[in-house]
């Protein structure tokens, strides 16, 4: 198969399958809610952790790591089996999946801001991404407890990587740093609000536990 077909390929499928979304099925199938009606709307395991706890979490974790690592070992795999590069393979596939969960068929285009999703696809390329991206989230969240910042500067990691250890070729560098500039534009609004300190803090206490239980949507107000 023509290389450039493959990697089209590899996109329709990692796209088709990354627009599965972790937070909406648990929450309308655990919950019977739409977690798009709660809290800041984002179906995305922070808003979901907010607005249910900590009870659904788990579920939501492994959706969304099966939906991003599963397209990436099939372009992984499909790359490999047409003697194209493994590596652009996964990049590709990345990019997919950030699509898929950014902008889902299955959900009229409405979709998360793929922070887990990417968090994952960082595994799946290579280590030194992984370490770099995820090494810079976690001190960040910990020092400051934004998870949007934490987010927006731990997903430099990807590309960063991949060129600070020459890993791969040219074109999986850019399709690195679209898929982290995907991500950095669906987090304008947080980084808005981080600008003007109205940014919300990550709470590992029991308030989105509570909140869930009440059904507060959004523009409601608490009773």
């Amino acid at each position: 198969m023509n290389e450039y077909l493959t990697y089209a390929l590899i996109v329709v499928e990692a796209y088709i399958i990354g627009g599965v979304n972790g937070a909406l099925i648990t929450s309308k199938y655990l919950y019977r809610r739409d977690i798009r009606e709660y809290g800041s709307g984002n179906p995305g395991l922070t808003n979901f952790y907010r607005v249910f706890g900590k009870a659904g979490v788990l579920l939501v974790v492994i959706i969304d790591v099966a939906k991003t690592a599963g397209p990436v070992f099939i372009g992984w795999w499909l790359a490999a089996k047409f003697g194209w590069s493994g590596l652009t393979g996964r990049t590709t596939a990345g990019i997919g999946v950030v699509l898929g969960h950014c902008f889902p068929l299955f959900y009229k285009f409405k979709g998360g801001k793929a922070v887990l999703a990417l968090g994952v696809l960082l595994f799946t390329i290579d280590w030194h991404c992984s370490v770099i991206g995820w090494g810079t989230f976690l001190v960040i969240v910990a020092a400051t407890r934004y998870v949007s910042l934490g987010a927006v500067i731990g997903c430099l990691g990807y590309p960063a990587g991949l060129l600070l250890f020459r890993i791969g070729r040219p074109v999986d560098w850019i399709v690195a740093a679209v898929s982290c500039g995907i991500l950095i534009a669906r987090h304008s609004a947080n980084i808005n609000r981080l600008v003007h300190g109205a940014e919300h803090k990550l709470s590992l206490g029991l308030r989105g536990k509570t909140r869930g239980k009440s059904g507060v949507k959004r523009g409601e107000k608490q009773r």
